[in-house]
């Protein structure tokens, strides 16, 4: 496989998915089998703990296709998104996850939106089969709020799921952000893109990657890399709460030398303490949250630690990758 030129590169994010990785795998075939070109299929294994490496290496045995890239730990959903990435062949490069809930059937028409000409082709969901009536909300909220606060056009309704072109992987390739938001960078680099719409199934099986916790992760990263406005609110209302702290003293003064008012407890100025302590206790949050990300980039340590690549019966090992 290695001497072949490859048309078409499959990323695919391996996170615990032993229940579901070989139908996976044997829809993916199916699809590729149908497409005209070369192939392979490039499963990231992001530090699963399940039998999901056992058994794509036991598949790679039968099919040259499969290339595995194992990583020495857990190092993120982004992340293993822009290994595969750094390692895809392909002049074309499809991003997938392995839970199924993306359909491997709709990689033909974004195959044949590229044909015509666009760079990058993107999955915008008009449905979300087995999703919580929260877990839909939230995520609509925050796709609008993230258009709303950036001036990157950034699809609402869509995720990871795409094919973008050689040309625009190679640009990724020169991002080294370390709290990555592919698909918000994606957008960000350009070039001429088009959607196609799908209606997302049910996860085939196994449990989400996507707890509310990575998800509020995900949330803060997107925002934060594409938005310095949460920064200038912080600004907004502390001038804001500034005005009237100056106006409740002219009153306070004025009830003291004019009138004959006296203060019989000190319960609204405790409630008022409060308040202005827990607006500027978040509004430190906030500037910690970028802060935090100027540390990350201080520090310059890898992206991710490659343990072993695996391909047609080969293993190599490689100790890390530094971008």
């Amino acid at each position: 496989m290695t001497n072949e030129k490859v048309d078409y590169s499959i990323v695919i994010p391996v996170y615990n998915e032993e229940e579901v990785i070989e139908h996976t795998y044997e829809r993916l075939k199916t699809v590729m089998q149908s497409a005209d070109g070369n192939y392979e299929l490039l499963f990231i294994n992001d530090g699963s703990r399940d039998k999901s490496v056992d058994i794509l290496l036991q598949l790679s045995e039968q099919d040259k296709t499969i290339k595995i890239v194992d990583f020495s730990r857990n190092f993120g959903h982004q992340i293993a998104i822009t290994a595969g990435m750094d390692y895809a062949s392909g002049n074309a490069i499809v991003i997938i996850d392995a839970d199924l809930q993306d359909p491997p059937e709709l990689i033909l028409e974004m195959i044949q939106k590229w044909k015509e000409g666009y760079d990058v082709v993107y999955a915008k969901r008009t449905a979300r089969k087995g999703e919580t009536f929260f877990k839909k909300q939230t995520a609509s909220a925050f796709y609008r709020t993230l258009r709303a606060m950036t001036e990157i056009d950034i699809p609402i309704d869509t995720g990871d799921f795409r094919l973008i072109d050689r040309k625009v992987c190679d640009q990724m390739n020169n991002i080294h952000e370390k709290n990555r938001f592919v698909r918000g960078l994606v957008s960000w680099v350009g070039f001429k893109q088009t959607a196609v719409e799908y209606e997302r199934d049910e996860r085939f099986a196994g449990e989400t990657k996507y707890p509310l916790k990575r998800m509020l992760k995900l949330s803060l990263d997107g925002i934060t890399s594409f938005s310095y406005k949460p920064l200038k609110l912080a600004n907004y209302l502390g001038a804001f709460l500034s005005v009237i702290g100056f106006v409740y003293m002219l009153i306070v003064l004025y009830q003291k030398l004019f009138t004959t008012t006296t203060v019989t407890g000190w319960s609204s100025i405790i409630v008022i303490q409060l308040f202005f302590s827990g607006i500027t206790l978040m509004m430190l949050g906030v500037i910690g949250e970028y802060i935090g990300r100027i540390y990350d980039e201080a520090k310059n340590r890898p992206l991710y630690i490659v343990k072993d690549i695996y391909q047609h019966e080969q293993a190599s090992a490689k100790p890390f990758v530094l971008k």
